[in-house]
């Protein structure tokens, strides 16, 4: 099977992850596809292979020499985002693309003028959906792309390795993957998380990140006699919304600049509730950030009566940077591999997070990897099989050049 029958094949199975559920995974359809990952390892000779009852995938590729190498491992998650259908998709081949526009559908249109990244993939084969679901590349496409060097390094003895552990989990679109990733079990030394964007991409930096949520009591009164009286939930909500910086949100900040993201609003005259994620790359202002949004509450509740406005903020992970930087190494193999691959890396701070930040923070470093897939979380997602298969060839190198590394 080929990177791209292998991807194609995941993208069959639905694996929205949800913010609403308590549940561990947030939907009981993941489970249905770790159940098949599972299988697969086993089919593909890999040991050890295990999910617990959370859905956490762990698997072993042996050492194939007596040489004493660091364990590493290679993580990806399986869960799809919540902003938009994963389900029935139907994804594509372009091939060898030109540089026009693509039809999804009738009437759907995917174009270089508002996605120019399609330009850098020109004469190269992308795989599109049909413009009414994503495609499922974050983080399928790191799922497949890890299975594939797996298998290459099992079939090319030749190449020699050290012990390699590999996870796939759930819930990473929505802030929990890493919450019950078991790194003592998984016992490497480092990792990585193959869970980046397009051609090069190399994070060890993120946001510190927050979700604050909102809740807001009216009160509810015939609007004919309202006067004095009425607290409309609704307005309180906009106004809260409006005591937020209108030039600190993700549509106008870029490279480090932090942001306050409304992700959603329920309402009514008699109550309210507003979800909120609290970003910033820098530690000290993040704080800030998080004491800024409690205190717009507070001033709520001093205009309007105590309990009017409840805001709990809880922190979901932290910048990764202040736990890579004492482990550089783990940074030169990547940008070693990448040279030899012949691909120009882009060290980038991450708009976002991911397991790995919070991994990093559990005592296992792990920085974030390419997996060639753009524009996530919507309908005109796309990836480039040629960038796919430099990505598993990247896996393939770092897992050579470490096993150099003591020497």
């Amino acid at each position: 099977m080929n990177i791209q029958e292998r991807f194609i094949n995941y993208t069959k199975f639905d694996t929205q992850s949800s913010e609403e559920s308590e549940s561990v995974p947030s939907t009981s359809k993941q489970l249905i596809f770790a159940k098949y990952l599972k299988e697969e390892l086993e089919k593909e000779g890999l040991e050890d292979v295990e999910m617990d009852e959370m859905g956490y995938v762990y698997a072993t590729l042996p050492a194939n020499t007596k040489e004493d190498i660091p364990t590493i491992g290679f993580i990806s998650h399986y869960d799809t985002s919540p902003d938009c259908s994963g389900e029935n998709v139907k994804p594509s081949i372009v091939s060898n693309y030109d540089g026009s526009d693509i039809e999804l559908s009738p009437g759907i249109v995917s174009s270089p003028k508002k996605f120019p990244e399609l330009l850098n993939h020109i004469g190269e084969d992308l795989i599109v959906t049909d413009g009414t679901t994503l495609l499922g590349a974050d983080d399928k496409a790191g799922i497949a792309e890890i299975m594939q060097a797996m298998c290459y390094l099992r079939d090319h003895k030749e190449i020699k390795h050290g012990k390699i552990r590999v996870a796939f989990n759930p819930d990473e679109e929505i802030g929990k993957g890493a919450h019950h990733f078991d790194v003592e079990k998984f016992g490497c030394e480092w990792a990585y998380t193959i869970d980046g964007g397009d051609l090069g991409d190399l994070e060890f930096e993120n946001f510190n990140a927050a979700s604050g949520k909102v809740s807001i009591k009216g009160v509810s009164v015939h609007p004919g006699y309202a006067k004095g009286k009425m607290i409309n939930a609704n307005m309180l909500a906009t106004e809260f919304a409006g005591m937020l910086p209108a030039d600190e949100t993700p549509e106008t900040t870029e490279g480090y600049e932090g942001f306050y993201h409304l992700l959603g609003i329920e309402s009514g005259i008699e109550s309210a509730k507003m979800n909120y994620i609290i970003r910033d790359h820098d530690r000290e202002r993040f704080e800030e950030r998080k004491l800024f949004f409690e205190r717009c509450a507070e001033k709520m509740n001093e205009k309007y009566g105590e309990g009017t406005v409840t805001a709990v903020v809880s922190d979901q992970y932290y910048n990764m940077k202040e736990k890579i930087d004492p482990n550089m190494h783990v940074i030169d193999i990547v940008l070693k591999a990448m040279q030899e691959c012949d691909v120009p890396p882009k060290v980038e701070p991450i708009r976002g997070g991911t397991d790995g930040a919070q991994l990093s923070f559990k005592g296992l470093p792990c920085p974030n990897i390419f997996t060639g897939g753009v524009n996530f979380h919507g309908p005109y997602e796309f990836i480039s099989i040629q960038v796919m298969e430099k990505a598993m060839q990247v896996i393939v190198k770092i897992c050579e050049i470490t096993a150099s590394f003591n020497k």
